[in-house]
């Protein structure tokens, strides 16, 4: 397998029907360190879900899986990890935030980490 990607999970929820919770068990099986953010604290395969804005290094990869309607408060804070990419998963694409990672030099992607795990396209 190629590097492992230091990924931050945005929306990441305990339950686990939750698409978030899903690519943190992926993520982990894979061997990818995690981190995540949501909005209560909670544990998802040994991976400590935090709240807010914590000071995070060395984040390569943000995966979204909140909505556009809830992604502004994230905007400063997670421009400000500069990160490689972003993944916006289904329903969270936002071509604004998009625009401005963009224009930060990183890399944006429309796509289901999920898929691209199992593709092997991560």
């Amino acid at each position: 397998m190629g590097e492992h990607k230091t990924t931050l999970v945005i929306g990441a929820s305990e339950k686990p029907e939750r698409f978030s919770n899903k690519a943190i068990r992926k993520l982990v099986s894979y061997g990818h360190p995690v981190e995540a953010i949501g909005l209560r604290n909670g544990d998802v395969s040994g991976i400590s879900i935090q709240t807010g804005f914590p000071h995070l290094e060395n984040i390569h990869t943000v995966t979204m899986y909140v909505g556009p309607a809830r992604q502004l408060q994230y905007y400063s804070y997670l421009l400000g990890l500069n990160p490689k990419r972003i993944i916006f998963n289904p329903g969270t694409e936002n071509s604004e935030f998009m625009q401005k990672a963009e224009k930060q030099g990183i890399e944006v992607v429309p796509d289901c980490t999920l898929v691209m795990l199992d593709s092997g396209s991560f």
